[in-house]
C-alpha cells in the first residue's frame, strides 16, 4: 500500500490542475477507496493515444486501490457537449448512442482493469427526471455565470445562437457528481468549467465537494496541434502493431519526454536516466522503441510488440526483413552483370543515380539484412535478394535475362 506521499506523487504525474490538492490530501487520510469518476460522451468511439491519457490516470487511481467509475454519458450525449464548439451539435439518437458506447467499453478496457471500474449511464437517473426536477436543477445556475465558459461567452459576442438545452450540459455532468458521490472527477483542461459545476452542485446537496483533476491535451506526432485523426497526427488505439510502432518512431525527439510522462507507466525516474542517456549523445531512436513497445504490449501483446518492427515496413530500422516485402525483376536486358546503383535505380529503390550514390556512400544498403560493404558489387542472372535502401525503401529483386 503506497504512503500518502508516494500516492500524491503518483496522481500529480502529468496533471495540469490538481483543484484543491489540500482536499485530495485529506481524502486519502480517510484511508478508504476513493470513488473517482470520468465521463465520457460516446460520440468518437475509436480513440487515440490523446483520449487514453484520462484513461491512464484512471488506470493509476485503480492500482492505488481506489474505486474508478467510468459513466458513459449516453443522456448528455444525446444533448451534445458544447466544449469548444462554436455552432450547436446535433443530438445522438439512442441507437448511436447505444453503439458507441459498445465500442469505447471494448477499447477502454485495454487499459482498465475491467474487475475494478463500474460502468454507469447517467440515463439511470437523469431518465428519471421530470420536468420539475430539471427546472429545479437548472434553477441552480445564472444565466450570467453561464455566459462566463469561454465558448459560450465567443458564441454570444459574435452573437452565434447557443440552444437553451445546451446550458443544461454542464448543470447534467455537474449532477452526475451528485448521483455518484464522487470524491474525485477527471477530465481535460478544456473540461474545467463542467468540473467545477460539480463541486457547486454536491456543495448545494450537502455533499462534501469533489476534487477535480485536469489532465492536459496530448499533442500530436507533428509535436505542434492536438492529436486529432482529422489531423492524421494520430496513433490509433485500434491501430495494427506495425503501425503503432512505424508511428511512435516517426515523432519529433522532443516529444518523446512529453509522451513518456502521459503515455508510460515506467517509474519517472526511469525515464529521467533515459533522457540523461540522451543528452550524454545516446540516440533517442532507441527510446522510442522502449515506449512503443510498451504500447503495442498495452494494446496488443508481448509477442505482438516483439515483432511490432517486421510488419513496420522497415521505416525505421535499417537491416530488418518485414513481413509481404514487395517483389521486382530487374532485367539484365543482354548485359552480363549489373552494378548495385544500376539494381538500386531499376528496382525503384532510388529515384536516380545521384541518389543511389548517396545511399551507397552513407552504407546505407542493405542485401538480405546485411550491410553492403562492397559498393562495387556486381549482380547477375538468377540472383534473387531482399535490398533496403535507406530507412523506407525495401524490395525482393529477382536478376532475369
Amino acid at each position: 500500500m503506497a504512503s500518502i506521499e508516494e500516492a500524491l506523487a503518483i496522481i500529480k504525474r502529468g496533471v495540469d490542475e490538481l483543484i484543491p490538492e489540500e482536499a485530495l490530501v485529506e481524502k486519502l487520510k480517510q484511508g478508504r477507496p476513493l470513488r473517482i469518476k470520468a465521463g465520457f460522451d460516446p460520440t468518437a468511439p475509436d480513440l487515440h493515444l490523446g483520449h487514453t491519457v484520462l484513461i491512464n490516470k484512471l488506470r493509476q487511481f485503480q492500482d492505488l486501490g481506489h474505486e474508478v467509475i467510468f459513466l458513459i454519458g449516453d443522456f448528455t450525449g444525446m444533448i451534445g457537449d458544447p466544449t469548444g464548439k462554436s455552432a450547436t451539435r446535433p443530438p445522438l439518437t439512442e441507437e448511436q448512442v447505444r453503439q458507441n458506447a459498445i465500442t469505447y467499453k471494448e477499447q477502454v478496457f485495454r487499459i482498465l482493469d475491467p474487475e475494478k471500474t463500474t460502468v454507469v449511464f447517467n440515463s439511470e437517473w437523469m431518465g428519471k427526471m421530470t420536468a420539475a426536477d430539471m427546472i429545479r436543477l437548472a434553477g441552480q445556475y445564472t444565466v450570467a455565470r453561464m455566459l462566463e465558459r469561454d465558448d459560450f461567452d465567443k458564441r454570444y459576442r459574435a452573437e452565434q445562437p447557443i440552444a437553451i438545452h445546451e446550458f443544461l450540459y454542464p448543470l447534467v455532468q455537474g449532477y452526475d457528481s451528485v448521483a455518484l458521490k464522487a470524491d474525485v472527477e477527471l477530465g481535460g483542461t478544456d473540461q474545467k468549467f463542467n468540473l467545477l459545476m460539480g463541486r457547486i452542485l454536491q456543495k448545494h446537496y450537502g455533499q462534501e465537494p469533489q476534487v477535480i483533476l485536469t489532465m492536459p491535451i496530448l499533442e500530436g506526432l507533428d509535436g505542434v496541434q492536438k492529436m486529432s485523426k482529422s489531423l492524421g497526427n494520430y496513433v490509433g488505439v485500434s491501430d495494427t502493431p506495425g503501425e503503432m510502432y512505424t508511428k511512435l518512431l516517426s515523432m519529433p525527439d522532443e516529444l518523446l519526454w512529453r509522451y513518456f510522462e502521459l503515455l508510460s507507466f515506467r517509474p519517472l525516474t526511469e525515464v529521467a536516466e533515459y533522457r540523461k542517456a540522451v543528452e550524454g549523445g545516446a540516440n533517442p531512436q532507441e527510446f522510442k522503441k522502449i515506449l512503443a513497445e510498451e504500447i503495442i504490449t498495452r494494446f496488443h501483446d508481448a509477442e505482438a510488440a516483439a515483432s511490432a518492427h517486421k510488419s513496420a515496413g522497415n521505416r525505421v530500422a535499417l537491416g530488418e526483413i518485414p513481413e509481404n516485402v514487395p517483389e521486382v525483376e530487374v532485367s539484365l536486358d543482354g548485359q552480363d552483370s549489373l552494378p548495385i546503383s544500376a539494381v538500386l535505380r531499376l528496382a525503384g529503390l532510388v529515384k536516380n543515380g545521384a541518389a543511389a550514390k548517396d545511399v551507397l556512400g552513407r552504407g546505407a544498403v542493405y542485401i538480405d539484412g546485411q550491410q553492403l560493404e562492397d559498393v562495387g558489387r556486381q549482380f547477375s542472372r538468377g540472383e534473387n535478394v531482399v535490398i533496403q535502401a535507406g530507412k523506407k525503401k525495401i524490395a525482393r529483386v529477382l536478376v532475369t535475362d
